[in-house]
C-alpha cells in the first residue's frame, strides 16, 4: 500500500494519548523495540485524521475511545528516511482488551511522570507536557 502524503509530502499518520483514572496508555512495539503512543498511517486519502487516529489505536490496544481534544503535530523523519506528521488527541479510554500481536505486544498503564521516563523518543514527551496545558474536559 502506497503511503498517503499531506500537502507538504508528509506521510501523514495519527494517534492518540489514551487516559483512563490519571494514567496513560503506553505501547510497546517489538519490530523497533521502542515505547510510544498509539499511532498509525492514513489508510487512504478519504480517511480523515480523526478517524485514523481512533483506528489506530483500536487496532493497537483494543480499546474503543472517545475522541478528545487535539494534541500538538509532531512531525519527524522516520526510518526510512520520510518526513512524517502524527497528528495526536487526547482519548478517553472506553471499552475493549488488549491482545498481544505483531505491531504491540504489551501496553502499560502508567502516571505521566512514569510513562515520560519509559517512553523511547523526546516529540513523545511533548505530548506529556501538552496533556497538562489542555485541561481534561
Amino acid at each position: 500500500m502506497r503511503d498517503v502524503r499531506d500537502t507538504q509530502g508528509r506521510v501523514r499518520a495519527a494517534g492518540g494519548v489514551v487516559l483512563r483514572d490519571g494514567e496513560v496508555l503506553v505501547v510497546h512495539r517489538p519490530r523497533y523495540d521502542d515505547w510510544s503512543f498509539p499511532k498509525g498511517k492514513a489508510r487512504s486519502r478519504r480517511e480523515s485524521d480523526a478517524a485514523t487516529a481512533l483506528r489506530e489505536v483500536r487496532e493497537e490496544t483494543g480499546l474503543e475511545c472517545e475522541l478528545g481534544e487535539p494534541l500538538p503535530d509532531v512531525t519527524y523523519t522516520d526510518s526510512l528516511g520520510r518526513p512524517k506528521v502524527v497528528r495526536y488527541w487526547r482519548m478517553r479510554a472506553g471499552a475493549g482488551t488488549f491482545e498481544p500481536g505483531d505491531e504491540v505486544d504489551e501496553v502499560r498503564w502508567l502516571p505521566p511522570d512514569e510513562a515520560g521516563l519509559l517512553l523511547t523518543y523526546d516529540h513523545d514527551r511533548v505530548l506529556l507536557d501538552a496533556l497538562e496545558a489542555v485541561p481534561d474536559a
